[in-house]
Parts: structure tokens; sequence; C-alpha cells
């Protein structure tokens, strides 16, 4: 395996984790900032009232984006196993 393709796999693996990661991250991202914008203006600070919208947000978005992550991760993995001759070279 030459560097070039180790570089390569590497930085596909990053992207592939990348893309299985921002659906949740992104809506949990908004959650967070929404409930913090309430809870400024209410002045309400109750820190589980930031915590459990985006614990429960998080567990729909990978619930949503499920199977769209794993098709991405087996897509990604099924071709590092078919690509495995071509690495030993």
């Amino acid at each position: 395996m030459t560097y070039a393709a180790a570089l390569s796999l590497g930085r596909e693996a990053i992207f592939i984790a990348l893309l299985v990661c921002a659906p949740a991250l992104l809506l949990g991202l908004a959650t967070g900032l929404i409930v913090s914008v309430f809870q400024a203006v209410t002045q309400i600070q109750e820190p589980t009232l930031a915590f459990i919208p985006k614990i429960v947000v998080v567990a729909l978005a990978i619930l949503l984006f499920g199977p769209f992550m794993l098709a991405l991760l087996t897509d990604f993995t099924t071709r590092v196993f078919t690509g495995i001759p071509q690495f030993i070279q």
C-alpha cells in the first residue's frame, strides 16, 4: 500500500464519518440554539431544559437518518473489503 493510497483511504474515512455524524449534530446544534434563546428570553435557567430536548431530537435524527447512515457505512466498508487485494500490492 502506497502512502497516497493510505492517505486517500484515511481522507475518505474521515469524510464518511463526517457525513454520518452531520444530521444528528446539526439538528442537536439547532435545538440547543433554540432552547438557549428560549431560556434567555424567558429567563428560565433550568439545566435539564437544555439537555432533554437535545437528547430527544438527536434520537429522532438517528431514527430518521439511520438508513442513510447505515447505507453510507456499509458502502464504504464494502469498498474497503473489496479493495484489500489492491492494498496489499
